[in-house]
């Protein structure tokens, strides 16, 4: 029986980046590669009628294995990894009984992981930890959470442990808001369900960001520079005027907890025209609508002063916070709770500064909280995993499970 680590470490060789410049679904078409080796484990293991659908998603059920009545569970991680660094070629290393001092991650290029700049090491002293290379990122965002699902499974089934049903599903773009794009909740046939992406092993997290995105298209006029006095309008140099008309300190590198910001992801262009790509967050849906207004007034100041149709502003709305929906029955998380407590663990609940497919499927009538997986540092080359939690992870997985009984 392959254990979690051996899991996580064959997942995270797949590189899975979705795309979010594509309209397809999958929006990558690597991440099939990945999908469709789950599905192969899936059937080795006794999940029954795993599949891929034609979007890319896997999906797969534990029949229930007593009579009593009880509420089908599921399960979800998703496959994909972020945009923001490559997941190509990933090299993972273990760290065994972490001492608490700085990390060389990649010694030729001078590439360090220290405690002082990213804290959440110093409570992992002791524990066995996987780090990057420093070249990529290390993907347990969330293949973490799929190799934690994939182990609980093997150990229910191969266990022949008493349990409801359980239903299981891994989706693709999960990172680039397209996670549940397709995600058929009717054929899923769970009663309510729990993501498992990300965070600290003892967090059952139930809000999130309320989100929008804004796209924004400069039009210059590009002149000669020897003839272009009075003439030309650097689009290139708009954009960067018109990202100084917004609160300056709302941006993620200045704020934490339930501050809410606006992060410049994307740009691109030139003097004749340019592009800008933001993503909008708050917890506080009243707040959120005046971040979206402070864009809205820069592109009127903007169209003022340079001409109409100088800036076009185009903001639209991705996800809610799903914590008012959660709280209609805070039984899914209390369960959770009682779980942690059996396993030792000191359970917390933290406003998640992101979104998951659990909030689009919350919204969806889902109700989908999250569970942490042990991952850290997200997105980037300083990500990390912690043996130790993962290992945690499905033994909670376990004792949800048994606690339904």
């Amino acid at each position: 029986m392959m254990n979690v680590i051996e899991r996580f470490l064959k997942y995270v060789s797949y590189d899975t980046m979705s795309d979010p410049l594509s309209h397809s679904a999958p929006s990558s078409e690597k991440q099939l590669a990945l999908a469709h080796e789950l599905v192969k484990e899936m059937r080795e293991i006794g999940i029954q009628e795993a599949h891929v659908d034609e979007y890319g998603i896997v999906y797969g059920w534990i029949p229930a294995t007593t009579n009593k009545s009880l509420p089908a569970i599921g399960l979800i991680a998703h496959m994909d990894t972020s945009p923001d660094m490559s997941g190509e070629n990933v090299k993972p290393r273990i760290i065994r009984d972490y001492d608490g001092n700085d990390i060389v991650l990649n010694e030729e290029q001078s590439i360090v992981m220290s405690p002082q700049e990213f804290p959440s090491l110093k409570e992992h002293i002791g524990h066995d930890l996987i780090v990057t290379d420093g070249t990529t990122l290390l993907g347990a965002d969330d293949k973490a959470g799929v190799a934690e699902i994939m182990s609980f499974a093997e150990t229910l089934i191969k266990e022949q442990r008493e349990h409801g049903k359980i239903c299981i599903a891994f989706t693709p773009d999960e990172e680039v808001g397209r996670g549940t794009e397709h995600f058929d909740i009717g054929k899923f046939g769970a009663d309510f369900a729990y993501t498992v992406d990300g965070g600290m092993v003892n967090s059952i997290d139930y809000e999130n960001f309320n989100a929008a995105a804004a796209q924004i298209i400069i039009n210059g006029k590009s002149i000669h520079p020897g003839s272009a006095k009075g003439k030309m309008v650097n689009a290139l140099l708009v954009a960067m005027e018109f990202h100084q008309l917004l609160p300056q300190f709302e941006n993620p590198a200045c704020t934490e907890g339930y501050e809410g910001f606006h992060h410049l992801h994307q740009m691109s262009g030139g003097c004749e025209q340019a592009q800008m790509e933001y993503i909008i967050r708050n917890h506080d849906a009243e707040i959120l609508s005046r971040q979206k207004k402070d864009f809205v007034h820069a592109t009127d100041f903007i169209n003022q002063k340079y001409g109409a149709g100088t800036i076009v502003c185009e903001i639209s709305d991705t996800y809610g916070n799903i914590r008012s929906f959660i709280e209609k029955d805070m039984s899914i998380v209390e369960r959770v709770k009682k779980a942690m407590v059996e396993l030792g663990l000191d359970s917390q609940s933290t406003p998640i500064r992101g979104g998951t497919d659990g909030a689009m499927l919350t919204y969806r009538g889902l109700l989908c909280p999250n569970l942490g997986t042990g991952g850290y540092q997200c997105h980037g080359k300083y990500e990390y995993a912690c043996i130790n939690e993962m290992e945690i992870s499905v033994k909670l997985l376990l004792k949800i499970i048994e606690m339904m009984l």
